[in-house]
């Protein structure tokens, strides 16, 4: 497959493995009542760490990511501060990155490129992408796309109308940006049905009232198939009234079966009983490879909604930008309060698209003024969901824009102009910086120990590859705090130096003999043993010693 060629790629292309992990330390003082260790989070601190270090809990667990990068229009300058271990790569990226820069398009592509990666990692295998960007970047950041998730992964590139006003160009009136769309796994990805504003026209009667065509009910798509849903694979007879049954009632009516369009099995989006009850509610209609298909009707004034796949250009006037500045300039009592803050309703339909379920994490690792968790807030108070947001911002105004926007999404603006705005969405989050970096070499000295939890799931994800949401804590006085039906994982620590040098940190016989009862094999991390290597053996446990250890992968 083709690769995108950039001046620095070969200095920052396995920058996203160096970096170092570093944990998340909550600031009680800026969160907002949090409940529990999968709160909402905002971050205050450099994306690139903050993604990093949040690896260990959510690595394979995002449904939607949602970034706003940095256009790279020249009009408004930024640093690259990644610390890449090439001295002449510093020198290259010490200065900031302007419209003068002839090598703008180039660090700006190192600095996203060890991102994507992370953020690949955090997707969920039915995970989804969106990027906005702009002309500036637009073909660069496809091929990166491509490069880093796959070219079979590319689901397309939506163009929306950003400025009703527009804005004068040289050449032209702009008024439309692009938000490039990938998935993780496009053969696991399932999109939604996006509700359409519907004219008065089409209409049609029955003697129930009026309605218009919805969708078939043959389900086509990932996990479609007969055998992966054998419970919606059934026949359906047609009479020559074109009535409908689950039994054949004469030797005339017509036995339909589920179909994709090459004549394969597929399954009906309804289950048995469902179609029973609302034969009326259904179309016949004729089909090549079925005989006939059948068709929803939707019917308004029963609060059904039309939806339709969505097209490619999006065109309301709530994507406008004008849109997401009046709503965060009237949350904030101030004009111009962050510049070009994306609209709620672009997020939240991007959301809705990508198929995030009422118990998803959607991520947002450019988070500017806060519109993605607005958005999944929004959606949360619509549907009783409990969708989880994470924001990373690394501009000081993490806290007086980002989280402050949302605390008062949360509680409520007095005199919003939205009355659900005026009462507040609900929610809380936890506010979070970056601590110092997981370093065995500070361990030794005792300088920087981290927090039993954090060390415990840095220790899970880069030995055995595994992230698991909330706070580890140990599960018995032998320091076992993960399992699954054949391994076990303990650990021998606490974050004080003069403990680490006593006795309480060695493995000793008994406890290995102990641990051994479980049946399964053990992956046990301490300063030292008191016990050998070959009884070690025998009893189906790894030793992996502090600190030293602590980088290894592949147990």
């Amino acid at each position: 497959m083709p690769s995108l060629e950039f001046k620095g790629k070969q200095h920052i292309y396995a920058h996203h493995l160096t970096v170092p992990y570093r944990p998340l330390v909550v600031d009680p003082a800026k969160s907002l009542r949090p409940t529990t260790a999968d709160s909402n989070l905002i971050i205050h601190g450099d994306n690139l760490h903050a993604l990093k270090a949040l690896l260990p809990r959510y690595a394979g667990r995002v449904k939607c990511i949602y970034i706003d990068p940095p256009y790279n229009t020249g009009s408004q300058a930024w640093v690259f501060n990644d610390n890449v271990n090439s001295p002449l790569m510093q020198a290259w990226l010490k200065s900031s990155v302007d419209l003068d820069d002839l090598e703008r398009h180039d660090k700006w592509l190192c600095m996203l490129w060890p991102r994507l990666h992370l953020l690949k990692d955090l997707l969920a295998d039915d995970g989804v992408i969106f990027v906005s960007i702009d002309d500036n970047e637009q073909w660069r950041l496809r091929a990166l796309l491509e490069e880093i998730f796959g070219e079979p992964n590319f689901v397309g590139t939506l163009i929306y109308v950003q400025n009703l006003g527009a804005l004068p160009g040289r050449y032209m009136t702009q008024v439309t940006e692009y938000i490039h769309v990938f998935a993780k796994d496009i053969e696991q990805v399932s999109f939604a049905r996006l509700p359409t504003d519907e004219d008065s026209s089409d209409w049609q009667q029955d003697e129930i009232g009026y309605y218009k065509e919805g969708y078939g009910l043959v389900r086509s798509g990932t996990s479609s198939n007969r055998e992966d849903r054998p419970n919606l694979f059934f026949p359906i007879y047609i009479g020559k009234d074109l009535s409908i049954s689950l039994k054949r009632r004469s030797a005339d009516d017509t036995e339909v079966l589920p179909k994709h369009s090459d004549g394969t099995e597929a399954v009906w989006r309804w289950g048995q009983e469902r179609i029973e009850n609302n034969t009326q509610n259904l179309i016949v209609k004729p089909h090549r490879s079925m005989g006939y298909q059948l068709v929803t009707k939707v019917r308004p004034e029963l609060g059904d909604t039309f939806t339709a796949k969505p097209r490619s250009l999006w065109y309301k006037p709530q994507y406008a930008a004008a849109n997401g500045t009046n709503i965060i300039n009237s949350l904030l009592d101030e004009q111009r309060a962050f510049d070009f803050p994306k609209a709620v309703p672009l997020i939240a339909d991007l959301i809705r698209f990508a198929n995030v379920g009422p118990n998803d994490i959607v991520l947002d690792s450019f988070a500017g003024s806060g519109t993605t968790a607005h958005a999944v807030l929004a959606l949360n108070k619509a549907d009783g969901g409990n969708r989880q947001f994470i924001l990373v911002e690394c501009e000081d105004y993490a806290d007086t824009i980002t989280a402050e926007r949302v605390r008062r999404v949360i509680q409520g603006v007095p005199g919003a102009r939205d009355k659900a705005l005026q009462e507040g969405l609900g929610g809380s989050f936890a506010y979070c910086t970056l601590g110092a970096p997981i370093d065995p070499e500070k361990m030794l000295t005792g300088e920087a120990l981290p927090s039993w939890s954090s060390l415990a799931a840095y220790l899970l994800h880069t030995a055995a590859g595994l992230s698991v949401g909330g706070e580890l804590q140990p599960l018995d006085a032998d320091g076992r705090f993960y399992e699954t039906e054949t391994a076990a994982w303990y650990l021998f620590y606490q974050p004080e130096i003069n403990w680490l040098r006593s006795s309480a940190a060695v493995l000793t016989e008994d406890q290995a003999k102990r641990i051994n009862e479980s049946g399964k094999a053990a992956y046990v991390f301490a300063a030292d043993k008191y016990i050998g290597q070959r009884m070690l053996t025998d009893l189906n446990i790894t030793f992996c010693q502090l600190p030293y250890e602590l980088h290894r992968r592949g147990w």
